[in-house]
């Protein structure tokens, strides 16, 4: 319950997250991208506007008469598709005397078409972006009837003449709307593909890092058995050992020595074997250290002691510690497949057997 409950968080998070980070690339693209679009009609527009212009103005310097010039623009515009954009031309007083739909000439400008655009020719992009949002264009349906815009005007020379480009903005708001709908529906299925392939990779990663887990856990738990059943060999030997000390021999009084002579400065002190915790070496000096916690030296060095100690009650730990059966406390697993001996009274320093000597213990407590 735990797992799903992290992996449907997670999946939130996620998804929060690419929202977030959706939303506003797709503002920044949608803006961009309508904005290309609008500087290409604009262009467009303006470019035709223009070189219409200059051809009236020449063919009119070379004394080609205005009814027959009217007849041939009117020819050449005739039908044009009004989709997008067209030109048209009209005078002064508003009338027009070209226009794609022929039904027009002869008409006056309609009061709905709007001049965004000054004979000054300024309109830009930023200006012609800002003005489909500030007339909520950008939010219109199929539904709505075409909005023309005059987008430039050029005046012909020696005339009474305007030539305009139009824009229909309704149609380029459409288009904008339709590209904004496609980003949206892109990056959808984007981020549910890049949000399922993470909840899936995430669910593969997680649970390749829970089976070894499992196996550390499992590899640990047979480790603590181990050492739990060292701990317990430990107190039946403790146990087996002070059983049978009363029953010792002479001859194996003869084999292993019952005192140690030690020294407290310049005291002789005979330490009895069943005293001693532990021995051990520092700086090339010998401590042997009793059950109550007292510590003494000899002059004798480990392997000297060792040999003369009963194997039955006392272990060789390393180079620098040898230990007695009952002063054990507890056996605890220390780096790689090492044991660290706990004793009683405490030892200053680490005692630690190494893996190589670790069977030797085990075998010593008779496991």
């Amino acid at each position: 319950m735990r797992k799903d409950k992290m992996y449907f968080l997670t999946f939130l998070s996620i998804s929060a997250i690419f929202m977030i980070m959706a939303s506003i690339a797709i503002h920044y693209i949608e803006k961009v991208s309508v904005s290309q679009m609008l500087e290409t009609q604009l262009e467009y527009g303006k470019r035709e506007a223009k070189e219409l212009g200059s051809l009236i103005n020449w063919q009119l310097a070379n004394g080609v008469e205005k009814e027959q010039l009217i007849s041939a623009i009117q020819k050449s515009i005739d039908n044009t598709n009004l989709e997008t954009g067209f030109v048209s031309m009209f005078d002064w007083s508003g009338t027009h005397l070209c226009h794609p739909d022929i039904r027009q000439v002869g008409q006056p400008v309609s009061q709905e078409t709007s001049f965004v655009s000054s004979v000054a020719d300024d309109l830009g992009t930023e200006e012609f972006y800002t003005l489909l949002k500030d007339r909520n264009l950008l939010k219109v349906t199929d539904s709505l009837e075409n909005t023309s815009e005059v987008i430039c005007m050029i005046p012909i020379q020696n005339s009474d003449w305007i030539v305009a480009a139009h824009a229909n903005t309704q149609k380029i708001a459409l288009k904008a709307n339709q590209l904004k709908n496609d980003l949206n529906t892109i990056l959808l299925i984007m981020g549910l593909v890049v949000i399922l392939s993470f909840i899936i990779v995430a669910r593969l990663i997680g649970s390749s890092y829970e089976k070894r887990l499992e196996l550390k856990n499992q590899k640990l738990e047979d480790e603590v058995i181990n050492l739990t059943k060292l701990n317990r060999a430990v107190g039946d030997y403790q146990q087996k050992v002070s059983e049978q000390q009363p029953k010792v021999t002479k001859k194996d009084d003869q084999k292993s020595k019952r005192r140690i002579l030690t020294y407290v400065r310049n005291e002789l002190l005979p330490v009895a074997t069943e005293e001693i915790a532990h021995i051990y070496t520092e700086s090339n000096i010998t401590y042997v250290v009793r059950t109550d916690g007292r510590r003494t030296t000899t002059n004798l060095s480990l392997d000297e002691l060792f040999s003369n100690l009963d194997n039955s009650f006392f272990f060789r730990a390393n180079r620098q510690f040898i230990i007695a059966i009952s002063a054990i406390d507890k056996i605890v697993k220390y780096g790689n497949n090492q044991l660290k001996i706990l004793v009683n009274p405490d030892s200053a320093v680490d005692i630690i057997i190494s893996k190589n000597r670790a069977s030797e213990f085990r075998q010593w407590l008779n496991l």
